[in-house]
């Protein structure tokens, strides 16, 4: 298990996670970056292939299968999302006294940081609301403005993966501004909901599926 010194709140330096995809990352470090000439930015360009690839495959699947197409791909990326969140947060223990917000938001630094490879600004807005504002993000200069909505479907998982793991903390993540749509920051908001508000993502999600299937009948005609 690791951290990391880059944030200033105390209580990191008491949350723990695991690496996930442990298992290629050391033979990545141990026998390829230590003892090649290997150049590791080309790993963005490989993963910038596999992430259009994704948008391909969900656009091919809204095209020929509709509301189908879209539910499997929906669920596949969900289910991905889930093993990542489940990997990092495996064997660990919750440190005591950890307030929601600290929880939310020291989990997303890892998401951010790690899972996808982003630069970020985290802060704590109280017991229960955080927030943060991704600075870089790998798929920024490729990735159109509503392309962004693939990434909810890989979110929603790992947000289960964490209730899972501490039910108490539960919390919800709303997108407020993006890069590619011109803003300069990523920025979202995490906060522990209401009743009420637990339905929010879940219907801004069917409100952007709803506006892709459109499309795709458009470009389909």
């Amino acid at each position: 298990m690791a951290h990391w010194e880059h944030r200033d709140e105390p209580r990191w330096k008491e949350f723990r996670f695991n690496q996930p995809y442990a298992k290629g990352l050391a033979r990545l470090k141990d026998e390829v970056l230590a003892k090649t000439d290997f150049d590791p930015a080309t790993l963005w360009q490989w993963g910038t292939m596999q992430a259009m690839a994704v948008l391909e495959i969900l656009k091919t699947a809204e095209a020929e299968f509709g509301e189908k197409g879209q539910a499997m791909v929906h669920r596949a990326l969900r289910n991905i999302g889930l093993d990542i969140g489940r990997q990092v947060l495996a064997g660990t223990t919750i440190p005591e006294g950890l307030t929601s917000a600290e929880f939310s938001s020291f989990y997303a630094t890892v998401i951010n940081r790690i899972v996808y490879a982003s630069l970020e600004d985290a802060r704590i807005e109280g017991a229960e609301q955080a927030s943060f504002d991704i600075i870089w993000c790998p798929h920024q200069d490729h990735y159109g403005a509503f392309d962004c909505r693939v990434q909810r479907y890989f979110v929603e998982g790992m947000i289960e993966a964490a209730r899972e793991r501490a039910s108490e903390h539960g919390f919800e993540v709303r997108f407020d501004s993006t890069i590619p749509a011109g803003a300069k920051t990523c920025h979202f908001t995490l906060w522990k909901p209401s009743a009420e508000e637990k339905a929010t993502w879940d219907g801004y999600t069917k409100l952007l599926e709803d506006k892709a299937l459109v499309r795709s009948k458009r470009e389909k005609a």
